[in-house]
């Protein structure tokens, strides 16, 4: 018994020994080989920016910005202030031409009061508006005498300026026609009416322009394409009543289609803009030939 035991222990040595020699892969006893080590990558993952201190050092040239690496935010921005500040040169510009216009209003005034202290003569010679061209039919008036007429227009609700050596008549485009049209609404035929008599009282016979101005507002839900069009048609439909329902006669007038080139005030308020919509009738020094 005690040697078949020693026998069956020795038979399992040796197939051990065997296994261990042969290089077995399934030797329990076998030790397993360390796992190879991948060196870790120092490249960032996309996306993901290096850092500094891996980054391959430059020169002292700035390389120029890329306007693809700008944020649309940051360009909105700078697109909303740019629209700000041609806004306010805008607004300036307006300022200055108002300015400009008091400052040729003093000086006809000063001119004029010059004139009368001297008895219309300077230096023994007469003394004539330089700015006024003889008229066509009809002796010279003088920016003096059309200031002084403009004081006998009786327009409520209409704004008369002097302008120079021209009267200015602006009447509102809202009162005067349907919005984005150039039709006549009711009460623009009357207030038509109603200005022309007056001019036609104080300067009979004198040249007038149909001058039509729109703001800077996009044109909604109207035929026309351009604000340019709208208003000369505007100044052709004031034109039509004028000649077929007053006592101007076509000779005196002519038209211009200014659109939005020319606003009064700035377009940034909504009551800027409805001021801006107008028709301006010019009233000139000179006289139409006599019919």
């Amino acid at each position: 018994m005690r040697l078949r035991f020693s026998l069956h222990l020795a038979s399992v040595w040796c197939a051990i020994m065997v296994a261990a020699a042969a290089g077995c892969a399934h030797n329990p006893f076998r030790t397993a080989a360390p796992a190879q080590v991948t060196p870790a990558s120092l490249e960032p993952p996309p996306g993901v920016a290096a850092p500094a201190h891996t980054l391959p050092s430059v020169g002292t040239t700035a390389t120029p910005p890329s306007y693809a690496d700008v944020d649309g935010r940051q360009l909105a921005a700078a697109l909303s202030r740019s629209n700000q500040e041609t806004q306010l040169m805008q607004d300036e510009i307006t300022a200055l031409r108002e300015q400009l216009a008091s400052t040729s209003t003093q000086l006809a005034q000063t001119r004029a009061a010059s004139l009368a202290a001297s008895g219309g003569t300077r230096t023994g010679r007469p003394v004539t508006d330089a700015a006024v061209a003889p008229p066509a039919a009809g002796g010279p008036v003088t920016a003096a005498t059309m200031q002084s007429a403009m004081a006998q227009l009786a327009l409520p609700g209409v704004d008369a300026r002097f302008d120079g050596s021209v009267v200015r008549i602006d009447i509102p485009a809202d009162r005067l026609f349907e919005d984005g049209t150039a039709n006549l609404l009711p009460g623009g035929a009357a207030a038509l009416t109603q200005v022309a008599g007056e001019v036609e009282r104080v300067f009979p016979g004198h040249f007038i322009g149909i001058e039509g101005h729109l703001d800077t507002e996009p044109l909604q839900s109207s035929s026309w394409t351009s604000p340019h069009q709208l208003t000369a048609a505007r100044s052709a439909a004031v034109f039509d009543f004028l000649t077929t329902r007053t006592k101007v006669h076509e000779g005196q007038l002519f038209l211009v289609a200014h659109g939005a080139n020319h606003p009064v005030v700035s377009n940034a308020t909504a009551a800027g803009r409805s001021r801006n919509r107008r028709v301006e009738l010019v009233v000139y020094p000179e006289r139409a030939a006599a019919k």
